[in-house]
């Protein structure tokens, strides 16, 4: 079974106010795999797979610093309007507006990923079990970290929203 995060910026005018149908039509049409590769190469789109919930966790590493106190750390992964299918309790979709955007890609920038992972690398390695290597690990968050840290200021320069498609 997979499970992946997908995000793609867009104008807010385009994510506004949006509802769940639209945003299933917007965010599946973009889920095709062509497409997928093609907004991630013109930067417009990011996507983690399976290891979303511990980015979070590692974000919440950096409540404590500065630019995270006001919550801003909560805005990468999981932050922005849910919007609820209306079968299911699961929310498969968040928008975050042009200023939590801003306030996303600030945070990542401003906390460096190393003091992000002396607070939360120990507990993310612990989820994965002793077999995983320590420094492949680490890589991996590297990684996931970098990749939102460069779509979040690509779109927060542009103005842009962010949607977030959770798929499982």
């Amino acid at each position: 079974m997979s499970f992946h995060m997908h995000l793609r910026a867009v104008a807010e005018s385009e994510a506004q106010g949006r509802g769940f149908a639209w945003l299933l039509d917007f965010m599946g049409a973009a889920w095709d795999r062509d497409v997928r590769r093609a907004e991630h190469a013109a930067g417009i789109a990011e996507s983690i797979e399976k290891d979303f919930h511990t980015v979070n966790e590692l974000c919440e590493a950096g409540a404590e610093h500065p630019e995270g106190r006001d919550g801003a750390w909560e805005l990468p992964v999981f932050g922005g309007r849910v919007v609820h299918d209306p079968t299911s309790p699961e929310a498969p979709f968040a928008v975050l507006d042009p200023a939590g955007t801003a306030r996303a890609a600030a945070f990542l920038t401003a906390v460096p990923f190393d003091t992000l992972w002396d607070v939360a690398g120990a507990k993310i390695h612990a989820w994965f079990g002793p077999g995983w290597d320590a420094g492949e690990i680490r890589g991996i968050y590297l990684r996931h970290h970098t990749g939102l840290r460069i779509f979040y200021e690509r779109a927060a320069a542009s103005g842009q929203a962010v949607v977030k498609a959770f798929w499982y």
